[in-house]
């Protein structure tokens, strides 16, 4: 299987993103293939470094073989806290969109050109600590804004009170930008709490935990979809 697919650009629509950090590893190419014959839009691949965050997680291996044996667009989230090394590595392994967190240690706006230079979309992240208001000198330069919805390192937690305030914020200044910018939410997301992050602005979700821990990953995905969609 060749994977030519790119990430979609802003289309009105929500769009969900599983992600493969609550998947069961031993099955992991069963679960995908679940999420994606069940309509899943992209697929979200979280990168720890161990230093950023209290966690490790994936490299670029496990990207190239996703890569293989899907036709979702991956979209791979550094929580790295130098992430131009991972650049290259990852692009060549075949991301598609490539965050990295304003709070990163390297220039965040000589690592998104050089995101660029490789032929992928980008994207920037924001803890839920951090004023959105940084984010403004950023958004010429990028597809996607991220917004963390739980403290970033690790899945299974609970979307934070605060974090709709965040996400509106973020929304304003992407209105007032022009430009066609993803606002992805990611951290406890569930049937209930897509329901606040889209009302909030949000028109993409990444779930991990909802999905790949029911007894039934296909419908938890479409119930998240819908409860996002009525609003």
């Amino acid at each position: 299987m060749k994977n030519t697919s790119k990430m979609p650009r802003v289309n009105g629509k929500i769009s969900i993103a599983p992600s493969i950090l609550s998947a069961d590893l031993c099955q992991l190419g069963q679960q995908v293939a679940c999420v994606e014959k069940a309509g899943a839009d992209w697929l979200h691949i979280d990168i720890m470094d161990g230093h950023f965050v209290p966690n490790l997680s994936f490299g670029p291996s496990v990207v190239r073989s996703l890569k293989q044996h899907t036709l979702l667009p991956l979209d791979v989230h550094l929580m790295v806290e130098h992430p131009r090394a991972f650049v290259e590595p990852f692009a060549k392994a075949g991301a598609d969109l490539l965050t990295v967190h304003i709070e990163a240690a390297d220039p965040v706006a000589d690592t998104l050109a050089y995101i660029k230079s490789f032929g992928l979309q980008t994207g920037v992240s924001v803890k839920p600590d951090t004023d959105p208001s940084t984010l403004a000198p950023l958004l010429p330069l990028v597809d996607l804004v991220l917004v963390m919805s739980v403290y970033p390192g690790f899945g299974g937690q609970s979307f934070l009170p605060t974090a709709p305030a965040q996400i509106q914020q973020v929304r304003q200044q992407i209105n007032a930008s022009g430009r066609n910018i993803w606002l992805e939410v990611d951290g406890g997301i569930n049937a209930q709490t897509a329901k606040l992050a889209s009302q909030a602005g949000a028109d993409a979700l990444v779930a991990g935990n909802a999905i790949f821990s029911s007894a039934d990953p296909a419908t938890a995905l479409n119930q998240i979809r819908q409860a996002a969609t009525d609003i």
